[in-house]
């Protein structure tokens, strides 16, 4: 036990986590000449396409090091603010982490975060330079940066090239001399952590644990604590680039088990595995619950494919354990999901997945966060809003609360004045303001979370020419003055497209809302009013003109009433259509409305 390491890649987006885990497993000897590819441990395609990883990814690596074999478990972990949950499960596996900092951008938002969620779990943190070999490189100013941060030496902190391997043996050193090896009593029962799990659909639901104490068996009787369930391991083994079988996997290791669960529900990340006859009474604390940031409803176009739609999503929930559903129905839409999500990339992921992985073809309403409403009848006890559908009746409601985050922003000094006009445009309050360096500022403001959800990552790269780096963490509730707009389309209201809107911005939205939703609506033989309304106040309308066919194309000459009379009886057919006629709404209009700004 005392030659295993257990360690994770906690970075920034786009700061060379994964190229620096191809590193890692080249210079141990883990992967063969002919298995090389570059990020590769990012195995999906989403990952490869956009150059993210959007899960983290466990690999043993075998290295000698003064005569001793040691056994390296190496946990990728993504780096966008949407996946901060898969970084706090692999933190919760591991005994040290691998800080990684771009040597030309230096420390941003998300580095900070995940330091902090390290530290929280007692972590022994290694401070590693990349990207030191660019010529935009500043390895002396960012070095101060990390000393100021951590607290550390100036010597503790590693030069690094993940591209061409500079400082790949002094990280490999570090590994071994600095993290601690694992702690547990190999005498003790079995108790082991679930920290992911993988749907395969010939061999069941793969589960991915670390021995705490004790040690599981091949052919083991085990039980899940939080289910309760008992099943036999069929296959134990550790990760490798392929899963390698062992008879055993002892205390402190990382593996992997199969027990031919079918049912995606019956394993949950986070849970403790034990020995069926000798049970552990302890259960592994591990990370905390997942807090779904955005919620939206995810639709099957066809009705009739609500069930397959139901198992592809537990599917996809054993791959992602952050993404949360439950059945819903609307008028407009028919039967689906109101699913939540931590962020708007995860939701666009999701959305991908499930037409890839899947081919299941979707329709995603505007997303939304969940929000308290207090009736006068009941001023004490809140109704929970994760669909501005379910909003009460606006003149029995005594006040609305919606959720408040706390974001920091650190971005270059040129691009203050930028930013602090984007954040108080979106209804933000600046509490701090931090130098970092001279170039370098820290902004902290507390806004609604409602206002983030949309678009405010895209515009704040913009307004910063892409310097701009953003984290946040939810503060609670407060009250804010917010009405329901709901659209109405030839008279009937669409509850996929309701949303709650503060009010002083509910007229300038409602406004824009039918203007987009008229260049998107198909024309149809009728005319089609659109109209966004609060309550029964309408506070703006639009109308899609009718295709026409010329009736009176045959009337050559003679008198005007003939051609009166024509357009008089097509006039109402016009309006008996408009009665029965139904409006069919393209997929685009539910997502254009999100993107108002443009």
């Amino acid at each position: 036990m005392k030659n295993i390491r257990n360690f994770c890649i906690i970075a920034h987006i786009d700061h060379g986590k994964s190229t620096l885990a191809d590193r890692l497993l080249d210079f141990t000897g883990a992967v063969s000449d002919r298995e090389k590819q570059d990020q590769l441990l990012d195995n999906m395609d989403l990952e490869r396409e956009r150059g993210i990883t959007i899960k983290s990814h466990a690999i043993q690596m075998e290295y000698s090091f003064e005569g001793e074999t040691y056994i390296l478990n190496l946990i990728d972990t993504p780096g966008h603010v949407d996946f901060s949950y898969e970084v706090s499960r692999s933190i919760a596996a591991c005994e040290g982490a691998l800080l990684v900092v771009d040597a030309a951008q230096s420390i941003q938002a998300q580095t900070i975060s995940n330091l902090y969620l390290a530290l929280e779990n007692d972590l022994e943190i290694i401070p590693v330079l990349n990207k030191v070999d660019l010529p935009s490189a500043n390895p002396e100013e960012v070095t101060d940066d990390i000393v100021d941060l951590l607290g550390c030496d100036p010597d503790e902190v590693i030069p690094a090239s993940a591209k061409t391997g500079i400082g790949i043996n002094d990280i490999l050193k570090a590994i071994i001399k600095t993290i601690p090896p694992p702690e547990g009593d190999p005498n003790k029962p079995l108790q082991a952590l679930v920290f992911d799990s993988v749907y395969n659909p010939f061999r069941g639901v793969e589960t991915y644990f670390k021995v705490v104490s004790g040690s599981i068996r091949k052919n083991q009787k085990v039980k899940f604590m939080a289910t309760g369930k008992t099943y036999s391991a069929d296959e134990v083994g550790t990760l490798n680039l392929t899963q390698t079988p062992k008879q055993h996997i002892k205390t402190g290791d990382v593996g992997y088990l199969i027990t031919g669960i079918k049912d995606a529900r019956e394993v949950k990340v986070g849970d403790t595995i034990t020995d069926a006859e000798h049970p552990t009474l302890e259960i592994v604390d591990g990370f905390e619950d997942v807090k779904p940031m955005v919620f939206a409803g995810i639709y099957p176009v066809d009705t009739e494919d609500y069930e397959e739609l139901r198992a592809s999503m537990e599917k996809l929930q054993l791959n992602d354990a952050s993404l949360v559903f439950q059945a819903e129905s609307s008028a407009a839409l028919g039967f689906g999901f109101r699913c939540g999500f931590l962020g708007m990339l995860h939701l666009e992921i999701i959305q991908e997945r499930l037409e890839r992985e899947f081919n299941m073809t979707v329709i995603t309403t505007v997303p939304n966060v969940s929000y308290h409403a207090y009736t006068r009848k009941n001023p004490e006890e809140a109704i929970l809003l994760n669909n501005p559908s379910d909003l009460p009746d606006p003149s029995t409601i005594d006040h609305i609360e919606e959720p408040f985050i706390k974001a920091s922003i650190i971005t270059k000094s040129d691009y203050v004045g930028n930013v602090m006009s984007l954040c108080i445009e979106k209804r933000g309050q600046i509490t701090n303001q931090t130098y970092l360096t001279t170039e370098r500022v820290e902004l902290n403001f507390d806004m609604p979370l409602a206002e983030i959800v949309f678009d405010f990552y895209d515009r704040l790269k913009t307004v910063s020419r892409g310097y701009a780096s953003f984290d946040y963490s939810p503060i609670g509730m407060r009250t804010s003055k917010l009405v329901r707009v709901d659209v109405l389309l030839n008279g009937q209201t669409v509850d996929a497209l309701s949303a709650l809107i503060h009010l002083d911005n509910a007229q300038k939205i409602g406004r824009k809302m039918c203007s987009k939703l008229r260049e998107l609506i198909p024309r149809q033989q009728f005319d089609i009013p659109i109209q966004a309304a609060i309550g029964s106040k309408i506070i703006s309308r639009e109308t899609v003109k009718a295709v026409r066919k010329d009736v009176t194309a045959k009337c050559y000459g003679g008198d005007i009433s003939r051609k009166r009379k024509l357009l008089e009886n097509q006039k109402k057919g016009k309006k008996r259509m408009r009665q029965v006629g139904s409006v069919e709404i393209p997929q685009e209009a539910f997502m254009a409305v999100l993107k108002l700004n443009d």
